[in-house]
């Protein structure tokens, strides 16, 4: 899969009932940025809230996340049934490309790499219910494997095609749900790819829009 390198993804981390939102970023990340961020669009009226960016191998904003609705928790008591959010990822649309210092070179991305960040980040918020804390580690170490595998393979049976409107127009999306909530991925006139994922807002009454003024969320 192209996609931006999987330790550069810089998943949220949670544990023992840390609040993840707790480790966002300011907003001077997302200012850096070289590529226009997206959010849900006006009719969601709810708020909104900077999580963190993602950078690569030579230090250039590739992605980053902005977070709607409930600012969701990650303990071991079950909160899935309480919990409305909608987090939407911006992945900019890069070639394979040289490294800054020209010794290397830096990962292509592409839908799929959205794809594989909603789906971990996703993950980062899921505690499963009466499982130990010890094995939550090992349990999210494979089902984020499994993520990479169906973000890899995104015309396979695991995902559906859900059309929603970006910037007001119709566009198309890969889409799939599982017992932990859903992920969604696809491109945007703009040049950048777009990922999100959710549980308790249901995706398909979802739109995106370009955000005019990312320096309003500080």
């Amino acid at each position: 899969m192209e996609t931006t390198s999987r330790v550069g993804a810089q998943a949220p981390a949670a544990e023992g009932g840390q609040q993840v939102p707790s480790a966002r970023r300011t907003v001077d990340g997302y200012l850096l940025a070289p590529f226009p961020w997206y959010g849900l669009d006006e009719a969601f009226t709810g708020p909104r809230w900077l999580m963190q960016v993602g950078t690569s191998a030579d230090g250039a904003v590739e992605h980053g996340s902005i977070g709607h609705g409930e600012e969701p928790t990650v303990r071991s008591e079950s909160t899935e049934d309480k919990e409305r959010f909608a987090v939407v990822i911006t992945v900019a649309a890069s070639p394979v490309r040289r490294s800054a210092d020209g010794t290397g070179l830096l990962e292509a991305t592409s839908v799929s790499s959205a794809a594989w960040l909603a789906g971990v980040g996703l993950l980062s918020l899921t505690w499963p219910g009466q499982m130990d804390h010890s094995l939550r580690d090992d349990w999210l170490e494979q089902q984020t494997e499994t993520a990479w595998v169906l973000a890899d393979d995104l015309t396979g049976s695991e995902w559906s095609t859900l059309s929603l409107p970006v910037d007001g127009v119709p566009t198309a999306f890969h889409y799939r749900e599982s017992e932990f909530g859903w992920v969604l991925a696809g491109s945007t006139q703009e040049g950048v790819h777009v990922g999100a994922y959710g549980r308790g807002m249901s995706a398909y009454g979802l739109g995106f829009s370009m955000i005019k003024d990312i320096a309003s969320y500080a």
